[in-house]
C-alpha cells in the first residue's frame, strides 16, 4: 500500500517548514534546561491569573458604580475607573512574569516611568479633560438629560464622557463641550429646579382700559395647562412705549414645556384680546404725496 498522501500548503509550504524547524531547535533548546520550562510554565500560570483577577475587578467596579448611579450616561466614568483597574492588575502580573522568565524588571520599570512622565506632559491637555470629568462627575452640576447652558451652548445633556460632555442643542445639533471649558465655565442648570420661567411682552393702546387688560392677561394665565401651580403668574406693566403701553407676563412651567407653553400663551392673549376688543397697536408707516 502506498503512504498517505502529504498535506501541501501550496506556495507557502517553504514558509511552514521553516518555521517548524525553528520551532524544533528552540524546544530542543528548551529542553536542555528543565529550569527554564518551569519558569515558562510559572510564568504562563501567573498571567493566566492575573488575566482572571483583572476581569474580576474590572466587573466589581462596573457592579459597584451601577449602584451608585442609575443613568448609563453618568456610568461613563465609573466605568472607565474599571478599565483603569484592569490595566493596572495587567501591568503588575506582565512585571511578574517577566521578572520570573529573568528579564531584570528594575530597569525596565525606569524606562516605563519616564515613557510615562514623558506622555503625560504630552497629554497633559487631554489628561485635564479628564480629570475635570471626574470633577464634573463627583459635583454633578448636570445629569444626562438635563438642559444646561455652558458658555454659548445650550440644549439638553446626552453622554458625560471621558473627554466632553455631549449637548443636543435646538437645532437637533450634537455639540461636544471639553470637559475643561465645561468646568471653567458658568453652567446653567435649568432642570435643577423643575421650573422655567418664559417671559412674554405684549402691548396695548393708550385708549385701552389698563386695569381690564391686566385682568384678561391674569386670565389667560391662571388657565394655561402647562402652567406649574407652585409658581404664581407675574404680570405687570413695564413701560410707554411709541405706539403702545407694554406689559410684562412671567409665567412658570416644566423646562421641557417652555417653547409650547409660550406658542399657547400668546395664541390665547391674541385670542382673548380680539374677543374684549383691545387692540394690540403696532407701528404705522404714514406716506406724504410730494406732489400737492
Amino acid at each position: 500500500m502506498s503512504g498517505a498522501t502529504q498535506f501541501s500548503l501550496g506556495p507557502l509550504q517553504p514558509f511552514a517548514d521553516e518555521l517548524m524547524r525553528e520551532a524544533g531547535i528552540v524546544w530542543a533548546k528548551l529542553s536542555e534546561h528543565p529550569d527554564m520550562m518551569a519558569n515558562i510554565g510559572w510564568a504562563a500560570a501567573i498571567f493566566a491569573i492575573t488575566l482572571m483577577l483583572s476581569g474580576m475587578a474590572s466587573d466589581a467596579v462596573k457592579r459597584a458604580s451601577r449602584r451608585l448611579v442609575h443613568k448609563d450616561g453618568d456610568r461613563t466614568l465609573l466605568e472607565f475607573f474599571s478599565q483603569v483597574v484592569r490595566w493596572l492588575i495587567l501591568a503588575v502580573g506582565l512585571v511578574a512574569v517577566l521578572n520570573r522568565l529573568g528579564v531584570q524588571t528594575a530597569s525596565l520599570l525606569t524606562v516605563l516611568g519616564a515613557a510615562s512622565l514623558a506622555i503625560g506632559l504630552a497629554l497633559q491637555g487631554t489628561l485635564g479633560n479628564v480629570a475635570a470629568g471626574l470633577m464634573i462627575l463627583f459635583n454633578k452640576p448636570y445629569r444626562i438629560g438635563d438642559t444646561v447652558h455652558i458658555g454659548e451652548v445650550k440644549g439638553t445633556v446626552h453622554r458625560l464622557g471621558l473627554f466632553a460632555t455631549e449637548i443636543n442643542n435646538s437645532d437637533n445639533i450634537r455639540v461636544y463641550v471639553p470637559n475643561t471649558k465645561a468646568f471653567s465655565n458658568e453652567i446653567y442648570n435649568i432642570t435643577t429646579n423643575a421650573a422655567l420661567k418664559i417671559e412674554v411682552l405684549v402691548g396695548v393702546a393708550y385708549d385701552t382700559d389698563l386695569n381690564k387688560a391686566l385682568d384678561i392677561l391674569r386670565e389667560v394665565c391662571m388657565k394655561q395647562p402647562e402652567r406649574l401651580s407652585t409658581h404664581d403668574p407675574v404680570i405687570g406693566l413695564t413701560e410707554f412705549s411709541s405706539s403702545a403701553v407694554i406689559a410684562r407676563i412671567f409665567l412658570w412651567v416644566m423646562p421641557a414645556h417652555g417653547n409650547s407653553a409660550r406658542t399657547s400663551l400668546m395664541i390665547d392673549i391674541k385670542a382673548a384680546f380680539d374677543a374684549a376688543g383691545i387692540a394690540i397697536p403696532y407701528p404705522h408707516q404714514v406716506s406724504i404725496n410730494q406732489n400737492l
